[in-house]
């Protein structure tokens, strides 16, 4: 048996290669996750991608869930002062964020991943716009456009290199693959719809969450409400709706995974326009859903919507 000399030899041996093998393994294996808090699904999905095994992510509002009639509870004051980051998409999307964060306290860093994307202004020949709705006149659904979304990983992947400069190669490396994605997926929806004649390019939905997709894609989209789901649909703006979806013989209508259903299936049944299915706008789908992440979030969308058109 060694004695208590070599045992010791032994142990030290032991450490020094644990050791050396942590450090190759690199320094996300051997330190505790950063904790980083989303707003919303769509924003900590991004954070997942950037920040890849060095972060531990949680979103606020989760799958399915509509950030904006969402009420905070002190179980998410928690889960905020238990991260290091808290990103938010900014725009006047989720005011609640940045009030539970100051309510609870919290000192770390707070990420608007929507910085230096340029605000899509509402006007008054928005189809939905309406007085009163609290976002200001700018549009927060940014994300609908795949090339905003390449400024929230720019600005994403910044944040987590000031927090963690230690990991900030492997969140350039994350971030510029990422970024080469969304370009492809850029391209792919530029393509889908240019094969669908102008004319056609027209779609329904429940809220008006696709200005920045029917911009860059040069779509017509009309909605059944405004921009944020809090706001109700007159009688006269949903008759007026009504009239022009008949007028402009459009025949398909469509769900979203975090809204009411009611308004827009009673919709189609007095223009008689069929349900072509759900999209995920605000928020993204459970994983066994076909919206679990934003590429498959975007290229679901695409598809449903695309197929609506050639059939008109």
């Amino acid at each position: 048996m060694p004695d208590a000399s070599t045992r010791i030899n032994i142990r030290c041996t032991v450490l020094g290669l644990l050791a050396c093998l942590c450090l190759l393994a690199g320094p996300a294996h051997c330190t505790e996750k950063l904790p980083v808090a989303a707003s919303f699904s769509i924003l900590a999905d991004l954070v997942s991608v950037v920040g890849g095994d060095r972060v531990s992510v949680s979103s606020l509002v989760g799958p399915d869930e509509d950030a904006h009639v969402f009420e905070p509870r002190p179980a998410h004051a928690k889960q905020i002062l238990r991260s290091r980051m808290l990103v938010i998409n900014g725009m006047g999307f989720e005011p609640w964020a940045v009030k539970l964060a100051k309510s609870a306290g919290f000192e770390g860093s707070t990420v608007l991943a929507s910085a230096g994307v340029r605000a899509r202004a509402f006007t008054g020949q928005d189809a939905s716009a309406e007085k009163g709705h609290d976002h200001d006149h700018a549009d927060p659904h940014a994300w609908q456009n795949p090339v905003n979304v390449m400024q929230y990983v720019r600005n994403i992947a910044a944040a987590l290199s000031k927090i963690d400069p230690a990991g900030a190669d492997s969140y350039a490396a994350n971030r510029d693959a990422y970024l080469k994605e969304l370009t492809e997926l850029d391209n792919w929806i530029d393509t889908q719809f240019s094969a669908v004649p102008a004319a056609r390019r027209k779609m329904i939905t429940s809220h008006d969450a696709f200005g920045y997709f029917a911009a860059r894609y040069r779509l017509r989209v009309l909605a059944a409400q405004g921009v944020s789901t809090e706001s109700a649909a007159s009688a006269k703006q949903i008759g007026e709706l009504v009239r022009q979806i008949k007028r402009e013989n459009i025949r398909t209508v469509f769900l979203e995974n975090m809204s009411e259903t009611r308004l827009i299936t009673q919709i189609g049944k007095d223009t008689g326009a069929t349900i072509g299915g759900t999209l995920y706008i605000d928020a993204l789908s459970k994983p066994d859903q076909p919206g679990a992440t934003y590429l498959q979030m975007m290229r679901h969308n695409v598809t449903l919507i695309v197929q609506s058109m050639r059939a008109l």
